[in-house]
């Protein structure tokens, strides 16, 4: 009885102990910087909208009756994922260098290259492997010479502001990422904007952001862009002004799910629910870093934040995985099968298939190779 009692025991501290490491693993260190511990929960909320327009869209040619509309209006709500990820990143990246007094921009680019790469070509490489495994499902060109430029194009991270499809489906953004990350300091450096007064900055972003949207309504190109721009305003609202709201974060968050439903539903103006968002994701992210706020609560919640820790990872992962899964999903039941319900409950172990691939690669490349090595 003693002998069971004792590996009772020992299961117990082991079990502890793992609990202890997950939870080490999965808790940034912020250093001598306060953290805005509801911006972590905010890249969890990004990230999974992203998941549902990937899941939305692969389950598709099994979705039957009322699903079918659920499942399509979902997939156009998820889009505003990415769009929050650009908010956040144009807050942090702008904040990084208009309130320092030196700027280095070697370790600035090393910083950025060393979060950005590592964990990017790990998964370019996975898909790689994958094209070859599966041709059928490859968009490598089949000659070498082309095929070799178009894996060099991706590798440079060139689709999404270039006409170039990525081999990494959701890797269009990192060049909206990288482009805001090169134009930001040259901006703030050409223009000596850290001499400017704030109120000045603030009425040269509001500028930028309404000469934008009139180029794009005109012209076209990549107007989603200026989704950093409200970053760079938010930043300047909340550090600079210190402005902060208490309340209706959490209603402005529907708000602006519900704009975009509705534009995919009826399709209206992309530009007038763009600027929606633009606003809607400012105002609500003034509540959001409120520590005084209901919102700032729910998303300081740990498994939220955790998520939103490993957000890159998973941002990058989870496209290949849910394809795996839904490859395995074909062979065990015939296309041609169609469900009302299967929307409903498949996404749950979907979803925790992706948490198991995104974790493994956060903990053996991205938390190594960038989240710690940077504070080297």
């Amino acid at each position: 009885m003693d002998s069971f009692d004792g590996r009772k025991n020992m299961m117990r501290l082991s079990e502890k102990s793992f609990l202890v490491s997950l939870k080490e693993k999965l808790e940034l260190d912020h250093g001598g910087h306060s953290p805005l511990l509801s911006m972590e929960g905010l890249r969890g909320i990004a990230v999974f909208l992203v998941f549902l327009v990937h899941y939305s869209t692969l389950i598709e040619p099994w979705v039957a009756g009322g699903a079918t509309f659920l499942s399509s209006l979902i997939h156009g709500l998820g889009n505003i994922g990415v769009d929050l990820f650009f908010v956040l990143s144009g807050y942090l990246i702008y904040g990084t260098i208009i309130n320092k007094e030196k700027f280095n921009a070697f370790t600035y680019a090393r910083r950025r290259l060393q979060r950005i790469y590592p964990t990017f070509l790990v998964v370019l490489i996975v898909y790689l492997i994958a094209s070859f495994l599966f041709p059928s499902e490859s968009k490598l060109p089949n000659d070498f010479g082309p095929m070799l430029i178009y894996i060099i194009q991706n590798a440079l991270l060139l689709p999404g502001l270039f006409d170039i499809k990525p081999i990494i489906t959701v890797a269009w953004s990192l060049s909206y990422e990288v482009f805001y990350y090169i134009t930001i300091p040259v901006l703030v450096s050409l223009l000596r904007l850290k001499t400017w007064r704030v109120n000045q900055r603030i009425f040269l972003w509001i500028a930028v952001t309404v000469f934008g949207a009139f180029l794009w309504k005109y012209t076209g190109g990549p107007i989603r862009l200026l989704m950093f721009v409200s970053g760079i305003l938010l930043f300047e609202l909340h550090k600079n002004k210190q402005l902060l709201l208490q309340r209706g974060g959490t209603r402005l968050f529907f708000l602006a799910l519900g704009i975009v439903g509705l534009q995919t539903i009826y399709e209206f103006s992309f530009l007038f629910m763009l600027m929606s968002v633009y606003v809607l994701f400012l105002a609500m992210c003034l509540c959001a870093f409120n520590p005084k706020s209901t919102m700032f609560n729910w998303l300081t919640i740990s498994s939220l934040r955790w998520l939103g820790n490993m957000s890159y990872s998973y941002y990058l992962l989870h496209g290949i995985t849910l394809k795996c899964a839904f490859l395995v999903l074909g062979m065990l039941l015939p296309i041609h099968f169609s469900s009302n319900s299967i929307y409903y409950w498949l996404w749950i172990p979907m979803f925790i298939a992706t948490l198991f691939t995104s974790f493994t690669l956060y903990i053996l490349i991205e938390r190594p190779l960038s989240l710690d090595a940077k504070n080297k």
